[in-house]
């Protein structure tokens, strides 16, 4: 017994002294920025196949950006795909997550291609999810046109090495970039919370996240620019080839692999059903109905958010201040829901002055990450309480579920919020404590009625009978569940599709102190 007390205290002690080691020296130990500065190349009136499409387009509404919502996959992967088709000049190309799947492997070929057309290429990843892809990306980083860096990289890029280095510097690692953004000759943008993968682009059969990303043409596409020049020539930024010895012979492997790829049946399979998509060749046609407005602009948090003291720059100020003031109407959709105790006061507050308040998020059974839904549920009385509609996307809805969802399980991945019926944003941002103060977000605010109109349409698809549960307090108090799918509605005394088990453990990750890094 005393030998194991020995080994117990040897081993807490090793821990202390990582975790402070990491305190002491993460900036220290985080690898340089070494590349060189870059910027957005100038745009040209006629010098790509998207600058001839666009201009005359832009000329005739001076000042005012084109803007429209992407809620479905097929869509948003057609309107990647086309952008980089037509790309003559450049590809900024900044996520949280690339993943090395279907679609991950089409959307790097055709990035490959318009490499290979001379257009330009900067892929800036977050590395907390690159694990294992060193191969793929310095197989792209090695084409002349194409040059990838990672943010907060690890310098151990592999096993358990790579382990150590994140407990060890684990107060610096944990602070992440969540942006996404895809812009193709400083001339169209797609800004939202849309990842590259499978489950984002409708592309999984199993589950599909319901995303939203907003297609920007215009000036808007500038801040977007902006805001990616910041981050590739920040010091979080680094170059892989600097992390990892290049290894250019495999690159024509990789190509090899994505066209091989692209013959086999699955990909043509999900080809196919972007093809025969109506929206999406309305989309690729220009025929997809715009809403053009002066009032869009694209916003972020600043690169090194997590070593800026002055909050007044960072996202979630901008966004709280829309709360602000008298509503009749707040609708919010966030997949990871927190609200915490000031977020919860200030819907409650807004309920009882008479503001129609009401929020969508994911279901236990929908939740992919259910430690952040035990820090929801500790808020849902109180929310209840307040006067604050709650729903909750189904995972395992009825047929009209799964065809809408294009899956048999289904999961909230949509950042946004509408207020009025006249300004809201899309973007990265959940309204948790996570995005609020550790990782950096972006994502695109407007004013604009024709815009709030369609998000409003959205948030009200969403929490129809089909696929969301109303959830409610009973007479005595308790949260029930109200399955709209039958008259009389079904009530739920639990959460629904959820076992016994699942519920449990959430319940025992709702009395820990997590709350700040949900």
């Amino acid at each position: 017994m005393r030998r194991v007390m020995i080994w117990l205290g040897c081993g807490m002690f090793a821990l202390v002294l990582l975790v402070v080691s990491g305190l002491l020296l993460a900036d220290h130990l985080t690898p340089r920025a070494t590349g060189a500065p870059s910027s957005a190349l100038p745009l040209q009136p006629a010098q790509t196949p998207i600058d001839r499409e666009l201009a005359p387009y832009l000329a005739a509404h001076p000042g005012e950006t084109a803007a429209t919502l992407l809620p479905d996959g097929l869509d948003a992967f057609a309107a990647r795909a086309a952008s980089a088709r037509l790309a003559g000049r450049s590809l900024d190309l900044q996520y949280y997550m690339w993943h090395d799947d279907l679609v991950g492997h089409l959307l790097a070929r055709e990035v490959y291609a318009a490499a290979e057309r001379g257009v330009r290429v900067r892929l800036l990843l977050d590395d907390i999810n690159t694990k294992g892809l060193d191969p793929a990306l310095l197989a792209l980083d090695a084409h002349p046109n194409i040059e990838v860096r990672l943010y907060n990289p690890f310098r151990n890029r592999r096993g358990a090495w790579r382990l150590l280095e994140m407990v060890q510097r684990f107060f610096s690692v944990n602070h992440r970039m969540h942006n996404k953004a895809w812009i193709a000759d400083g001339r169209v943008a797609l800004v939202g919370g849309r990842n590259i993968g499978d489950e984002y682009f409708d592309a999984n059969r199993s589950v599909n996240f319901r995303d939203l990303d907003m297609l920007l043409l215009g000036p808007a596409v500038a801040d977007a620019s902006a805001i990616f020049d910041e981050f590739w020539n920040s010091p979080a930024a680094v170059p892989i080839e600097a992390l990892n010895p290049q290894t250019p012979q495999t690159l024509q492997a990789l190509v090899a692999q994505l066209t091989g790829e692209a013959a086999l049946p699955g990909a043509q399979a999900y080809l196919q059903r972007v093809a025969a998509s109506p929206s999406a060749q309305r989309l690729v046609n220009h025929e997809i109905p715009v809403h053009w407005s002066a009032n869009i602009v694209v916003a972020s948090d600043p690169p090194l958010k997590a070593r800026s003291g002055d909050r007044d720059h960072w996202l979630v100020q901008r966004l709280s201040a829309h709360l602000v003031g008298g509503h009749s109407e707040v609708l919010l959709i966030s997949p990871y829901f927190v609200p915490g105790k000031n977020g919860t006061a200030t819907l409650a507050r807004l309920a009882k002055a008479g503001t129609q308040v009401g929020v969508i998020t994911n279901s236990l059974a929908a939740n992919d990450v259910p430690a952040v839904h035990s820090g929801y549920e500790r808020y849902r009385p109180k929310l209840l309480e307040g006067g604050v509609q709650l729903f909750e996307i189904r995972r395992h809805g009825p047929k009209l579920a799964q065809s809408l969802f294009g899956s048999s399980g289904a999961s909230l991945h949509t950042k946004a919020f509408v207020i009025d019926g006249k300004r809201g944003f899309v973007g990265s941002f959940n309204l948790d404590p996570r995005s609020a103060n550790l990782n950096t977000e972006m994502g695109v605010l407007f004013e604009d009625a024709g815009l709030a109109h369609n998000l409003r349409e959205e948030y009200l698809w969403l929490a129809a009978p089909a696929l969301s549960y109303q959830v409610e307090e009973d007479a005595n108090g308790s949260v029930r569940w109200l399955d709209r799918t039958t008259q009389p509605p079904r009530v739920l005394d639990h959460e629904p599709d959820a076992g016994w088990w699942l519920r449990t453990i959430t319940r025992a990750m709702s009395w820990l102190p997590i709350e700040s890094q949900l």
